[in-house]
């Protein structure tokens, strides 16, 4: 018997279809919120002072040895979120494939 299993994320806002997950860190600690496009806009909206004044890091803060990709200990969250910014599907959990980490680390 075939089975097809879809995800759909929910906004952690307001509980309609969410667009996508974004993570952010402050003060040191990581965290991820699913949010639709209208939220989106609100997050970015509400950071963009900041953002403009603040200095990129080197890369995202490291948690756990389960949340690496494997390849160089990069944070396979950042890489998820990178890809569904690029318009690549690729899973909420297990291994991020290969070419998807080499893409993000070409791109960084």
């Amino acid at each position: 018997m075939a089975r097809k299993v879809q995800m759909i994320l929910l906004d952690d806002i307001d509980g309609s279809e969410a667009k996508r997950t974004v993570t952010f860190a402050v003060d040191g600690k990581g965290y991820e919120i699913d949010l639709n496009e209208a939220n989106l806009d609100k997050l970015s909206e509400a950071l963009a002072p900041f953002v403009d004044k603040a200095r990129r890091t080197t890369g995202a803060p490291r948690r756990t040895a389960a949340r690496r990709t494997g390849s160089g200990g990069t944070d396979a969250s950042a890489v998820r979120t990178w890809a569904r910014e690029q318009g690549h599907e690729v899973s909420d959990r297990g291994r991020v494939p290969k070419e998807i980490r080499d893409a993000y680390e070409q791109a960084h």
